[in-house]
């Protein structure tokens, strides 16, 4: 009976919205990290970079440590 009376602590949830949808492929990107992988060529992590409308993906090596500069270097010269 206690349970039934128990009053919401929390806010009721409204409508979901959805998203934009992109027009153009390569407008809207994600971009995540595989780290903690075993170095090979002297690589041990991979940028991986997906647009979001057509899901096409690029796969990039890299080090773990690299720094933001070598990041955007990398990001540049690979799409």
């Amino acid at each position: 009976m206690c349970q039934w009376m128990k009053n919401r602590t929390e806010e009721v949830a409204g409508k979901l919205k959805l998203g934009e949808v992109p027009e153009k492929p390569w407008t809207h990107i994600s971009v995540d990290f595989i780290t903690k992988l075993p170095i090979i060529a002297g690589k041990d992590a991979i940028l991986v970079v997906c647009d979001r409308l057509s899901k096409m993906t690029h796969f990039i090596a890299t080090m773990e440590g690299t720094s933001a500069e070598r990041l955007a270097r990398l990001f540049r010269d690979n799409m």
